[in-house]
């Protein structure tokens, strides 16, 4: 790959009217072809702030992470030349854009993905909750014992090849989304690597760790993906 590739951003956003901005224009200028946000029907002003601050939005009305990636990844399969690399990272301003070049750099020298890990960066105190905690230690560790992989993290801050994406074939519309990616890379034995990546408290209310039902579904999800794959 030439030092110079040709780099999508998709960032998913449920009602992030707030930080989406801060997001986008974190970004460093020069680094990316195009910024795409996937508007996971929103009831507030996530599109518009989206817009203004210069990144390509999508819509998508069925709910659901994996939905809002899979709408992204839809588009960039039409883009002309396609890209090299796509990296994702969440809307909700809890990590640090700014840092992508450290994802990207290692598929430049040859890496197939780079994840963003929280356990191994600096992470702001408050963060991430325990049930985030346990539930990346419980699923790192059933991805090592039954894929034979070792992660630290299913951070959503991720850099991958775009040819290698395509070969995994993402399938799922939820919560399983990071952990499916991260099995199936290593199921095809892809050239992987974690590097630190800096965390700190999002800006507004998470809909998954925030509320109990939500740490219930997505730890679900994530358990029934590792054991859905194996």
């Amino acid at each position: 790959m030439n030092n110079n590739p040709k780099i999508v951003v998709i960032i998913p956003a449920y009602n992030e009217e707030n930080s989406i901005a801060r997001v986008v224009n974190d970004i460093p200028k020069g680094l990316v072809y195009e910024v795409i946000v996937v508007n996971n029907n929103s009831n507030d002003a996530t599109d518009a702030k989206a817009r203004n601050a210069g990144a390509t939005v999508l819509h998508e009305e069925r709910p659901g992470y994996g939905f809002a990636c899979l709408k992204g990844i839809e588009y960039i399969k039409k883009l002309q030349p396609e890209p090299d690399i796509v990296v994702f990272i969440d809307a909700d301003y809890s990590d640090h854009p700014e840092e992508m070049p450290l994802l990207i750099l290692p598929i430049i020298n040859g890496m197939d993905m780079v994840i963003g890990s929280r356990a191994l960066g600096k992470r702001e105190n408050g963060s991430m909750t325990f049930p985030q905690v346990f539930g990346n230690w419980l699923a790192t560790g059933l991805l090592k014992i039954i894929y034979k992989v070792s992660y630290t993290d299913l951070g959503p801050f991720r850099a991958i090849r775009y040819q290698k994406l395509l070969e995994i074939n993402m399938q799922d519309t939820t919560y399983g989304w990071t952990v499916e990616m991260q099995l199936k890379a290593a199921k095809l034995k892809m050239k992987i690597i974690e590097v630190p990546v800096s965390y700190r408290k999002r800006i507004g209310f998470s809909k998954i760790s925030g509320t109990l039902k939500g740490s219930v579904l997505a730890g679900y999800k994530i358990l029934a993906t590792i054991f859905k794959y194996r």
